[in-house]
């Protein structure tokens, strides 16, 4: 598998870099925004995109990298104003954050959650009037996909595997972010306000006090 590395600290790009060819993967690494997008075309599986870059940001290289290829990985990397560049990037659709200073270790368990991710059962689960196909990672309605990123998706999965179960910030971190996850659980409100908004005929309930719940009653 490839990933390509935007990080403009030389000294934490070769790192980055060491670290990921260690772990058995492909690695491209650029230092300027221009450089990755000049490599747009070259397979991809994943991008770790640094926000802040001396030329072009991250934000638009990640629009680039976007326009190329709706479904690829993408994480950020930002050592700015952390809370505007994690709701700013989780807007825009990148599937994690992560904020300087960081393990590099902590960036390799994100890379990989992502990419060796145990592969999903041929199956589908109806969610009137949305269809989740899981072998094709698809959210359909009436025929036509709907663009949700892996968090969302993922999110999506766990409240229809628990119809009418309420489930807690910290349960839906566990069990979608995973235990190892650093950030908040403002992450949690945020990709369910887009899913929301995405899918706005899925009946998600928001119970006060303890969390959020799926109601059957649509299903």
């Amino acid at each position: 598998m490839w990933i390509s590395v935007v990080e403009d600290e030389k000294t934490l790009n070769n790192l980055i870099t060491k670290y990921l060819e260690k772990e058995g993967y492909n690695v491209r690494s650029y230092t300027t925004g221009e450089d990755a997008v000049a490599g747009i075309d070259k397979p991809t599986d994943l991008w770790v995109i640094d926000i802040m870059l001396p030329d072009l940001d991250g934000f638009s290289v990640f629009k680039e990298v976007k326009n190329h290829d709706k479904n690829v990985y993408t994480i950020f990397i930002s050592a700015r104003n952390q809370d505007i560049d994690r709701v700013v990037g989780l807007e825009l659709g990148c599937d994690d954050y992560i904020p300087k200073p960081f393990l590099v270790r902590e960036l390799v368990i994100k890379v990989n959650k992502l990419l060796k991710a145990a592969p999903r059962h041929a199956e589908t689960l109806e969610l009137p009037p949305y269809k989740m196909e899981l072998d094709k990672h698809t959210v359909l309605e009436n025929g036509q996909p709907i663009s949700l990123t892996v968090k969302e998706y993922d999110l999506l999965a766990y409240f229809a595997a628990n119809p009418d179960s309420v489930l807690s910030r910290t349960d839906i971190l566990n069990k979608v972010w995973g235990y190892d996850y650093f950030g908040t659980d403002r992450v949690v409100d945020d990709t369910i306000r887009r899913l929301r908004r995405k899918l706005p005929k899925l009946l998600l309930d928001t119970v006060y006090g303890l969390g959020y719940r799926l109601n059957k009653e649509g299903l």
